[in-house]
């Protein structure tokens, strides 16, 4: 098999386990979502830690400067509300709020690299930034009210794909920080937890355990793929894959867990994809007509 045809399928595996996290985190809806996030937050931190120590060591953390584990501090802080508010929102039935986000959130990425990393948008992105706009102002008007919880997990994304893109720590070694140094504190949680007769970890159904524990699989195994597929198929094409993950968990959220999908949301919904396409498209017909280097 070729690096490409690896890289593609490694990206794949990554983009439909995160299209399929609601069937995952819905199973744990018995379990406060911040204590699933604490147990999602020590497992995974194991499990890179394991991953990294037979793959090649931990070597690269001398060269780690105290700014950059500060600054990854702040990515940790930022994941962490990311983790909790996707946990708790599939928990209690708004997966469909949760895809909106994740269509929303490269839009609003590119917002941010505008205005944060001085970057300049051709005009149809600017266009497609704007129909986006008008897609969530739809819905708002429609709804009564503001789509927070799609708002806020997308600029919880959006803002921790910016803050390590100031870093030069590769994704897998940056993930293996974040994680340790929430370790201690949410160890630290569940422990209190569980001193307070609060805790879920063994104190619900053996399967839930199961649960909490491989979470931390599930959350390393796909950025590993992630990362390793990234490096090996072209940039266009994971701008087209990354869609694959809001629109199976939109699925999940209508088909599986029948969660209403009303005009309003096939109209705003439409606006958006409507937004997303001409921003793909417009992508796609750059780099074609780019000469190749």
């Amino acid at each position: 098999m070729s690096e490409t045809r690896k890289g593609l399928t490694a990206a794949l595996g990554a983009y439909l386990i995160w299209g399929l996290f609601p069937l995952y985190w819905k199973m744990l809806a018995t379990v406060p979502a911040v204590q699933t996030m604490a147990h999602r937050t020590v497992w995974c931190a194991l499990v890179v830690a394991i991953w990294l120590g037979l793959d090649e060591g931990f070597g690269w953390l001398r060269m780690l400067s105290r700014r950059t584990v500060g600054m990854l501090l702040i990515s940790a802080l930022l994941i962490a509300c990311n983790w909790w508010l996707y946990i708790w929102a599939v928990t209690v039935g708004h997966i469909v709020e949760t895809s909106l986000g994740y269509f929303i959130n490269p839009l609003l990425s590119v917002l941010l690299g505008v205005f944060v990393l001085r970057e300049r948008l051709r005009p149809l992105q600017w266009l497609a930034v704007g129909i986006a706009t008008v897609g969530v102002i739809y819905m708002t008007v429609q709804a009564g009210r503001l789509p927070w919880i799609a708002l806020a997990i997308a600029a919880s994304f959006a803002g921790y794909g910016l803050w390590r893109k100031l870093m030069p720590v590769p994704a897998v070694q940056g993930l293996a920080v974040e994680s340790g140094l929430l370790f201690l504190p949410a160890l630290a949680a569940l422990l209190w937890w569980e001193y307070r007769g609060t805790g879920a970890f063994g104190h619900q159904a053996l399967h839930v355990d199961g649960l909490l524990v491989l979470g931390g699989l599930v959350t390393a195994l796909p950025l590993v793929w992630f990362a390793y597929g990234a490096r090996r198929i072209p940039l266009s094409l994971v701008g087209l894959l990354q869609y694959i993950t809001p629109t199976l968990q939109l699925l999940c959220g209508v088909l599986v867990f029948h969660e209403p999908f009303l005009q309003m949301h096939w109209i705003g919904f439409g606006i958006i994809w409507g937004a997303l396409v001409i921003y793909a498209g417009e992508g796609l017909w750059r780099m074609r007509r780019s000469p190749s280097r």
